[in-house]
């Protein structure tokens, strides 16, 4: 009876969040009698044929009734009409003028009884196709989280009254697979397709359908050593083309060559074009030669690494270096334009100027104008740099490489998906202002379990004004109530706003306080007493949460609850209990306190291997299996911690200090058309500020600021501290002011060169700090002001506290 209750609340709450609007225009898809007709004509892409048989399975999962798919020269039945404009069915001048020669362009309207559906080329009529499909509540992740659909006896579709036109922001817009060697690979090769040993065509076919659900279009390949490259497993590339998926290749793989697996020493010699021209030429044209007889579409990375992810070879120094590359570049497009027979504007290209690659361009490398710059972030979620107003006026315009998982210094996190959407939003939506408009890549390691911040992001490049800076909150309600319920959409939402919080304070692989490359062993943190069991009760409030609503979720939402909800939050729960434990039993002297933090702390690893245990072999019925590993890539920070014996002295409490968000201000100084406004979800206060819009600009004169006032109990010499986000500048010169009750101001410079010991504690902590002593400061109120030199500088929060007493680590939520 209990479960028939349930089952009834849900049915009441589980509209479709497409059909919340009143004024939208319903479209039935199916009743109790029959489902409704699905017209194309004789000579529809298959590629379209398959979406649209997609969607007639989708239909009949959710009703038990499947559309029947029928072939007619005119519109004239009643049902759903699907094609490109080019279709005689949608011949019309307004199809034309709408959707003649756009780029994925597409039109959902309803006219007189039917449905029309039409698309600019192939790909935009198959992403109209799934924009139905996620209308209807068929999530994109449906095979790859195993969102079941959800039965319904009758099925409409809710539409704007005018209809959906829409067509990308972003034109190419992917995915990399990278780092993929304890999850993808291991379960491609032994559980999904053992018949390949490896990622295959079968794997990728998988990929590329989540891609074009996803409204993406590009894939760069997984190129680690575990894994043979694309083009040498027969049946990729074709895949590829099946599915009209672009072909690209990261910062490190030129012309489509997979050095890691393809550059054989033996055969070519050394990767090395100083040395050995002639071997390299001959080898990036092989694979040109294989491309021209193939109809695959491809992104062409122009530019020279070493063979895997390592500065070119050969050079004497810097200047050496940029001579050389922009020879390479030059010798490249010759070769594209000898092969491909094409003009090279015709012939997509690009550029990453990643890591070292980067000094080279900042040190005057010239790219020739027609390729595309596509500007990488740090690693760890902040873009290095975007296009001056000069260097947007380029016809390849500019892109972003950008990371929510990483393998590299200081630390990797490759185990969990933790990359707060805020910053996301943030650093997207900046790069967007700022020309950034022709290629969007986010590598997401081996998918899973990054399926969330995945969408986010791919959802941003279709449509950069999806998702608001007050709307990221509402964007994850709507998420979760696809995902698993309306029911617990709003309970949901909550616990993953607060997960990537914590995480953005602390990411779960950081827990140990160690690094890598040295790695170093695991050493207490800097959390103090009463900072350590604040974060393990917030935990244990987000791990109570997930208990109490997984008897809520529908039978066939159980396994995408586990992979999306339960296996990341607890995850990341039991990782803090067993160091944050540990840190626990060095600080008390009662043996018997010391025996049980020392318990938890062994309890916690042990239930981090149950929950894997768990994913990879119960879940779905092992469809799982090897997908997750617990402990990538072995480092010191997934074993389990020895028993703590010593007391370490004890931190200082941090009760008497006072704590301000940054959206608190009491006073704000906008100036030149910019605007402090708040970004939801982002940073640790969930509600860091800064200036909008966010195209790059220097403030001269007067300069936008913000002020804040605390109060104090008795006088005395205090400190200030102002905690921002690490982003970056160009010029490496972002700089802020700070000035205590109206006296002289303070300048801080706040960027860091990248991989200096101070930009590793930033991005390992979320949060470039500024400390300020402010003397003699007398009982009662005060006013703090901060001025900042342009836009792109995040303030996140301030803290304030007697300067014998040192800093915190936490600020925490008031």
């Amino acid at each position: 009876m209990m479960k028939k209750i349930l089952l009834l609340i849900f049915s009441i709450l589980s509209i479709n969040v497409f059909s919340q609007n009143k004024n939208a225009t319903e479209f039935l898809i199916a009743n109790s009698n029959h489902a409704i007709n699905i017209f194309i004509d004789k000579n529809t892409d298959s590629l379209i044929v398959w979406a649209v048989n997609e969607l007639a399975d989708d239909i009949k999962e959710i009703t038990g009734k499947r559309p029947e798919i029928v072939t007619v020269n005119a519109i004239s039945k009643k049902g759903i009409y699907v094609g490109q404009v080019s279709s005689k069915l949608f011949q019309s001048k307004n199809n034309q003028k709408e959707l003649g020669n756009q780029w994925e362009k597409f039109s959902i309207k309803k006219e007189k009884d039917n449905l029309l559906i039409v698309g600019s080329d192939v790909r935009g009529t198959v992403y109209a196709v799934f924009e139905i499909a996620e209308r209807l509540g068929i999530s994109p992740w449906k095979w790859w989280a195993d969102v079941h659909p959800l039965k319904k006896e009758n099925l409409s579709l809710y539409l704007p009254s005018k209809g959906i036109v829409e067509a990308p922001s972003v034109q190419y817009r992917g995915i990399f697979l990278n780092d993929e060697d304890w999850g993808l690979q291991p379960w491609a090769a032994k559980t999904f397709e053992p018949e390949t040993g490896d990622i295959g065509p079968k794997t990728y076919e998988k990929i590329f359908q989540l891609l074009l659900r996803l409204k993406a279009n590009t894939i760069w390949p997984a190129m680690h050593p575990s894994t043979r490259g694309f083009f040498t497993l027969s049946g990729n590339k074709e895949m590829a083309q099946q599915y009209r998926i672009v072909i690209g290749s990261s910062h490190a793989e030129p012309m489509l060559r997979n050095n890691v697996d393809e550059w054989k020493p033996k055969i070519y010699g050394d990767y090395n074009y100083f040395t050995n021209k002639s071997q390299v030429d001959k080898y990036w044209q092989e694979r040109l030669d294989e491309l021209k007889s193939a109809q695959n579409e491809t992104i062409m990375t122009l530019g020279m690494r070493g063979v895997h992810d390592s500065k070119m070879e050969g050079a004497k120094d810097l200047k050496e270096s940029i001579a050389m590359v922009e020879k390479i570049i030059l010798n490249q497009r010759e070769m594209l334009s000898n092969t491909f027979k094409k003009p090279l504007s015709a012939i997509p290209q690009a550029f990453v100027p990643y890591k070292e690659v980067l000094e080279l361009y900042d040190n005057g490398l010239k790219v020739p104008d027609d390729i595309t710059l596509v500007w990488p972030d740090d690693n760890y979620g902040y873009i290095r740099r975007l296009s001056s107003l000069e260097e947007q006026k380029r016809t390849g315009g500019s892109g972003v490489y950008y990371h929510i998982s990483y393998w590299g210094r200081p630390h990797d996190y490759l185990w969990l998906s933790t990359t707060q959407p805020g910053l996301i939003w943030y650093e997207m939506t900046k790069a967007y202002q700022n020309g950034a408009k022709k290629m969007w890549i986010v590598n997401v390691g081996d998918i899973k379990p990054a399926e969330y911040d995945t969408e986010f992001f791919l959802d941003l490049a279709w449509n950069i004004n999806s998702i608001k800076s007050d709307g990221i909150d509402e964007y994850l309600k709507n998420w979760t109530a696809r995902e698993f319920s309306a029911a617990v959409s709003q309970e949901s939402a909550l616990i993953m706003k607060e997960y990537y919080r914590l995480a953005m304070l602390r990411k779960p692989e950081y827990m140990g306080w160690s690094q890598t490359e040295p790695t170093t062993p695991v050493k207490f943190s800097d959390f103090s007493e009463e900072e350590s069991l604040n974060r393990i009760k917030a935990y244990e409030n987000l791990v109570q949460k997930i208990d109490e609503l997984e008897k809520l979720i529908p039978e066939e939402r159980k396994d995408a609850w586990f992979q999306l909800m339960v296996y990341p939050v607890k995850g990341a729960a039991y990782m803090n209990y067993k160091f944050l434990y540990w840190n626990l039993a060095a600080t008390v002297s009662d043996v018997t306190q010391k025996e049980k933090y020392n318990t938890l702390a062994t309890q916690a690893f042990e239930k981090i291997q149950e929950l894997t245990s768990f994913y990879n072999e119960k879940v779905s019925n092992g469809k799982w299996n090897y997908m997750m590993s617990m402990q990538p890539r072995k480092l010191p920070v997934f074993e389990a911690v020895k028993k703590t014996e010593n007391p370490m002295e004890k931190s200082v409490k941090t009760t008497d200090r006072i704590y301000i968000q940054a959206n608190q201000f009491i006073s704000k100084n906008d100036t030149e058309n910019y605007q402090w406004k708040t970004i939801q979800g982002l940073g640790y206060s969930n509600n860091a500020v800064t200036l909008f819009p966010f195209t790059q600009r220097y403030f001269k004169n007067e300069k936008p600021s913000v002020s804040y006032e605390f109060e104090i109990g008795k006088s005395g010499d205090y400190e200030i501290e102002v905690r921002l986000l690490p982003t970056h500048s160009n010029n490496f010169d972002h700089e802020i002011g700070i000035q205590v009750d109206g006296k002289g101001t303070e300048f801080f410079k706040i960027n860091t060169k990248d991989r200096d010991k101070t930009w590793k504690e930033n991005v390992l902590r979320n949060s470039a700090i500024v400390k300020i002593p402010a003397s003699n400061l007398s009982k009662g109120k005060h006013i703090v002001m901060i001025e900042v030199n342009q836009t792109g500088i995040v303030l996140d929060q301030l803290a304030v506290y007697l300067a014998a007493e040192g800093g915190t680590y936490e600020i925490p939520l008031r």
